[in-house]
């Protein structure tokens, strides 16, 4: 692994936003010659900082109707099953296991306020939860590492 440069978050925050972006036009966003943002980017795939390229559809860039933060905490050693079933939610687009009160940190995303109440429902009737608390977002400003 190597140091990240000025020039490197530059390229990573460029490519965070569009990556499909060339290398002619990284090079005259950033000052660096093509070959050098050429190199730069092999660089840091080959190290493993970018580890891929991906793409966003219209579909995930649309506003869901409700999309929320949940925290969760889980009783014992209950804490395998709890995951299993919560990854089973459609609705959870992502589930994080986290340290402190909180047991897991999930992602919640439902078309609207009744089908987001009754997902919260199902959640909180799961066999070894314990507690949650919900925050809804209102507004996204930044997406992405």
């Amino acid at each position: 692994m190597f140091d990240v440069d000025d020039l490197d978050t530059e390229l990573l925050s460029a490519l965070r936003h569009n990556a499909r972006m060339s290398v002619s036009s990284l090079a005259a966003m950033t000052g660096a010659s093509r070959a050098t943002v050429a190199a730069r980017i092999d660089r840091l795939v080959a190290g493993g900082t970018i580890v891929g390229f991906t793409i966003r559809t219209s579909h995930e860039t649309r506003s869901a109707g409700v999309r929320a933060i949940v925290m969760i905490e889980v009783l014992g050693k209950l804490a395998d099953r709890v995951a299993d079933q919560l990854r089973g939610l459609p609705q959870v687009r992502a589930l994080h296991s986290t340290n402190g009160k909180w047991d897991f940190v999930a992602e919640l995303e439902d078309r609207d306020l009744a089908a987001f109440d009754e997902t919260l429902r199902r959640i909180r009737l799961i066999n070894g939860i314990n507690s949650t608390e919900t925050n809804i977002l209102l507004k996204t400003s930044k997406t992405g590492f």
